[in-house]
């Protein structure tokens, strides 16, 4: 049934949203340098590495690490609004489409994140297929802390039910939780936007978001 929720929802939100995916897209190209849809490796179910779509909130220079790793000046001030409304995350109903994520399960993390695999793998949370939201993330947990994010994961694989999912879906629609949050920093260096590259993908992974 949640394989099948899955497929309905991400077709049903590629048909009705793919416009709003596509024109954020242009909106992100034109406003700062590279393009408008960011793609980066993380770690998916069984601990195999898949590319994970998101619409880009951070400057192309950004280097890659996990989103706490990164300061806040890293972020355009469109991709601010983006991340606070969650729009962001919309590329990856693709992702769910393909099966390489569900809507709902444990956030993603990048390979480099050694201690929160490890401690997912330990968990049994590898064997989930990794969500647009999360437990976690309507709790507004985020992954600076391993070892409570694979706690919280672990409970949300004992627990899960289809009326579970939906009521993460639906809270998460209403502005719960705070998503992926960057660390606030006061210095991260000017970047000056120039003219985007021709092309709709960023496939060199420096984003950190």
């Amino acid at each position: 049934m949640k394989r099948l929720f899955d497929l309905s929802a991400s077709c049903a939100g590629l048909l009705c949203l793919g416009w709003l995916i596509a024109l954020l897209a242009l909106i992100i190209r034109r406003g700062s340098d590279g393009p408008g849809i960011f793609a980066q490796e993380r770690v998916g179910r069984g601990g195999r590495v898949f590319v994970c779509y998101k619409l880009r909130t951070m400057y192309r220079t950004t280097r890659s690490a996990a989103s706490h790793e990164t300061p806040d000046s890293a972020v355009t001030p469109l991709g601010r609004r983006l991340r606070a409304l969650k729009l962001d995350e919309l590329p990856q109903l693709w992702n769910v489409l393909k099966g390489e994520m569900s809507l709902v399960g444990p956030r993603p993390c990048l390979p480099s994140q050694t201690a929160l695999v490890a401690e997912r793998e330990k968990r049994g949370v590898l064997e989930l297929r990794p969500g647009i939201t999360g437990k976690a993330q309507v709790m507004g947990v985020d992954m600076s802390d391993p070892t409570r994010l694979a706690e919280i994961d672990a409970s949300y694989a004992a627990e899960q039910s289809f009326l579970g999912d939906l009521r993460l879906v639906m809270r998460t629609i209403f502005g719960g939780g705070r998503g992926d949050r960057v660390a606030p920093s006061a210095a991260h260096g000017p970047r000056v936007p120039s003219r985007p590259p021709v092309g709709g993908l960023d496939t060199d992974r420096r984003d950190g978001s």
